[in-house]
This record gives structure tokens, sequence and C-alpha cells, in this order.
């Protein structure tokens, strides 16, 4: 199965997004997935997938990437199974980091997924997983992520253990969703499919005393870093094998 049939496997699901949905026929032109407007480059947008291979990724302390990655029909793809090492679909990261920032990117999942995209990801021998450091928008599926989309601060849109959004705006498994993730100078804005769930502050006492109250207290790396890498999570062993995520449209504008 591939990203463009992911969509066959999920009942009830149609083949384009709703913001596709929603527009007319021949009245508006699509872009490109994977690519730039001449305005969106003078507005000093970068991609960070280029459609065709997974150049400027690696997977969380290695060299490569994973086996359960690869390139399909324009988006990052993970394909594995429930008993597969964890190096084959440890997460990706970005080759580069960055300090502030606003990152944008397309997702679409199976049934019962549970991923998220991480940001301010430290890489280093001392720590095992990108959540040791990084801050997690999460993914997970509305309908049977179990207990995640049951949980509130542990759905879709949410920063993982941290906050909640209080509308989940997220799509059916199977359609595509837009995440948005403004970071600046500590300020951090988070967008689902074009609505803000999430608006707050980072590093400020409000913040640490949320840390206090998660699991993430016993992190001592967690949400210390001010620059760091972009991160795709390579999901739990949940739900039933074969292609589990998909990503597209991933693009970055530095901020001063």
């Amino acid at each position: 199965m591939t990203c463009s049939k992911l969509w066959i496997a999920v009942a009830g699901c149609v083949l384009f997004s709703g913001f596709a949905r929603a527009q007319a026929p021949n009245t508006i032109k699509t872009q490109a997935p994977n690519t730039l407007t001449p305005q969106q480059k003078q507005d000093g947008w970068q991609l960070l997938f280029n459609g065709h291979n997974l150049d400027g990724w690696h997977s969380y302390l290695q060299k490569g990437t994973g086996k359960d990655w690869s390139v399909v029909d324009g988006a990052i793809q993970l394909k594995k199974t429930n008993q597969d090492p964890p190096e084959d679909y440890a997460d990706l990261v970005t080759d580069g980091q960055y300090k502030n920032f606003d990152l944008k990117l397309e997702w679409k999942a199976r049934p019962c997924i549970d991923s998220g995209v991480m940001f301010y990801v430290h890489e280093s021998p001392e720590y095992h997983d990108t959540y040791d450091t990084g801050v997690e928008m999460q993914i997970a599926d509305l309908a049977c992520t179990v207990p995640d989309s049951r949980v509130l601060k542990e759905r879709s849109g949410d920063i993982f253990d941290m906050i909640s959004d209080p509308v989940e705006w997220v799509r059916p498994a199977g359609e595509w969703n837009q995440f948005e993730i403004i970071a600046d100078h500590g300020h951090l804005q988070l967008f689902q499919n074009g609505h803000k769930v999430i608006d707050t502050q980072l590093w400020d006492a409000n913040w640490n005393q949320l840390i206090a109250g998660t699991k993430f207290a016993h992190f001592p790396g967690y949400s210390k870093y001010r620059v760091g890498h972009i991160s795709l999570q390579g999901t739990e062993p949940k739900g039933p094998p074969g292609v589990k995520l998909c990503f597209r449209n991933i693009m970055i504008k530095k901020l001063d």
C-alpha cells in the first residue's frame, strides 16, 4: 500500500482533503505538492522535504534512515509491522537545527495511529529518544487510538502531556491534515487544519509548573534546549501492520 492509496483501507474516507473538496472545480489552480511558489520563496520559506528522497533527514542517533521509512508518491511514508526492531522506525530528525521558526506540514494516517511532530530536539548519546528533549505536537487518530485519543493532553493537536486544545480539529483517518507550529522567542502557537489550538509561552514560570505535573518532570533534558531538530515520530506499535503514516509539504521559515 502506498500513501496515495492509504485511504482505500479506511472505511468512509475520501480521496481529497477537506480543503480540496471545498474548492470549485477548474476555478482555483492547486499548488503541486512539495513545491514553493515564488511568493513563498521571497517570504523566506524553505522546503524540508523535496518530494523525492530523504535528503536532509536521518533517524535519531543514526547516520542514515531506518528501513521502515521511504518516499512513495511524493510523501514520506512509514511502513512497519509491530514486530520491527526500533532502529527500523526510529524517529526522523532534520539534519539542520532551528531556533525561531514557522513550520508547516501535512500528514495522513491509518486508524489507531499514535505519532507526533517534535521540535527543539537535542541529539546526543546522553538521550535515548527524541521526546527526552523535544516538545511534541501530538498526532492521534480521532476514532480508535487508545488511550491517547481518549485522554486530554494526548489528542491530536495537543502538546503531549502538557496542554490540551479546546476543540479537536483532526480529520478522519485517511484524510490529509495540516499542522503549523510557530515558535518565536518562546511564544508558541500551534494550528491544526487552519484552527489555532494552542497559544502558550515556553520556558516561563507557568511552563515550568506545567512540566512539574507531568512525566517530563523526570526528564532532565525536556524542553531545555532553545535550538534543535524537527522530528517526525515513528509511532508506537499499535494497529495493523502496513503503511502507518505519511508526511508531505514540509516547509519552514526562519524567524528573526
